[in-house]
């Protein structure tokens, strides 16, 4: 009997038609597939039986971890370590299809490690990922939407996000407390040039320090209020945070690294 471990972020998914759902999401027979947090190896099972050509799972918990060779003995590469602390570039020769029940408490750090280290190569056809709703709400939002932030805008710098469905918290167990979604992930062939990611990320924390507030302040701190950009840019600074859209982001950002460079 394997006992959940609250720390990990834990929750099975057991739900049959959600599993197979998940699964038909793609093509994945002669792929290298990719699982992580692959728990006790339920969506693991539907993976095998699309017949991928290499299938690697990274599992943290080394309960799970020794369940899962005995589960499926050779028919898996099993890497007993956090997803974290691994560079998945370095994993295959070729681009992978990733599916992944994300642990609640680090999905989001797991999707901004992803992007922030893609740079202009693709090591991954599509992700399949699970979040809380509320997190793939805000994943998801467009501006103008409560819901758009800063994760709204790096994960759609490169990435065309599609989602898939909602999920209940009976389809788990143990059952979470609030509902979950599944989001599908295709990369952009065009997307806006930035020389860092990590300025992106600047920008966007400095625009949303406080997102209900007009954007002059956070504006005038990062460019000292130059007119020019502003013209340029076409930007009204009686506006909030979430009135600006995905390309004035990436533009600010790209005027960030003009001015440093």
């Amino acid at each position: 009997m394997i006992r959940t471990k609250k720390s990990l972020g834990q929750n099975f998914l057991i739900d049959d038609k959600v599993l197979n759902q998940i699964v038909n999401c793609v093509a994945i027979e002669n792929k290298a597939v990719l699982e992580i947090g692959p728990g006790t190896g339920n969506l693991t099972r539907y993976i095998l039986n699309k017949k991928p050509k290499h299938f690697t799972v990274i599992e943290k918990d080394n309960d799970l971890t020794n369940k899962l060779k005995e589960r499926f003995k050779e028919n898996l590469n099993i890497i007993n370590n956090d997803i974290l602390n691994i560079d998945e570039r370095s994993l295959f020769k070729e681009r992978v299809i990733v599916f992944g029940n994300l642990p609640y408490n680090i999905s989001t750090e797991i999707l901004s490690k992803w992007i922030i280290n893609l740079d202009n190569y693709f090591w991954f056809e599509n992700l399949v990922l699970m979040f809380q709703k509320e997190v793939a709400d805000r994943i998801i939002a467009e501006y103008n939407n409560s819901n758009y932030g800063r994760l709204s805008i790096l994960a759609n710098w490169k990435l065309i996000i599609k989602k898939i469905c909602d999920i209940k918290p009976n389809s788990f167990l143990p059952k979470p407390k609030i509902d979950s979604s599944l989001l599908f992930f295709t990369p952009r062939k065009d997307f806006y040039k930035i020389n860092d990611p990590k300025n992106l990320e600047k920008i966007t924390r400095v625009f949303f320090s406080n997102r209900r507030k007009m954007i002059k302040k956070p504006f005038n701190q990062i460019f000292n209020g130059n007119p020019k950009i502003l013209e340029k840019l076409n930007i009204d600074l009686n506006l909030r945070p979430q009135n600006l859209n995905f390309e004035t982001y990436y533009k600010l950002t790209e005027e960030y690294e003009n001015l440093r460079s």
